[in-house]
């Protein structure tokens, strides 16, 4: 089987750090509202987790809701979450999604973190990892769950990238 180029993947994560960081901002702050292509718009809570066990019922959750269940097909197969030694990235691989959980990975125990990784699980497995259909999957999963006003700030900061979408 020919493997599928993943041309984008250094400009999805680009921008979704540069997302991370307002999200991040907004809590240090209290000021929950921010500038974006000339708009001004109020974060929402951003959900943090404290354990593993905590991913995976929220992963458990994402998956049973509905929608979910009736837009991806694959949301009716179950996902395991496990600890990720180190703390550079969270991981998604065949049903698996691991999180950093060392000091220095609890930046991704959240809810941004996990839908990126629940947006691969809920994909075809002959696309690219971060394509345009990843992109869209992850948008609605963020404007849905999160808000639409995150699923603006990171769809504006996918456009400022030159990210593609479906």
């Amino acid at each position: 089987m020919e493997l599928v180029r993943d041309s984008q993947r250094s400009a999805v994560y680009d921008a979704e750090t540069l997302v991370r960081g307002m999200f991040d901002r907004a809590d240090e702050r209290n000021l929950r509202t921010v500038e974006v292509m000339g708009s001004a718009i109020t974060l929402p809570v951003e959900r943090k987790f404290g354990s593993v066990e905590s991913v995976q019922a929220y992963c458990d959750q994402v998956l049973r809701m509905n929608w979910v269940a009736e837009t991806w097909p694959r949301a009716c197969v179950s996902v395991s979450v496990r600890p990720r030694a180190g703390n550079t990235a969270a991981h998604y691989s065949n049903e698996v999604i691991a999180v950093p959980i060392d000091r220095g990975g609890r930046w991704a125990m959240r809810e941004l973190v996990v839908l990126h990784e629940l947006a691969h699980h809920l994909g075809k497995d002959d696309e690219p990892g971060h394509g345009a259909a990843f992109v869209d999957r992850y948008l609605t999963l963020v404007g849905e769950i999160i808000g639409p006003e995150a699923a603006f700030v990171l769809r504006a900061m996918y456009l400022a990238g030159g990210v593609k979408t479906g």
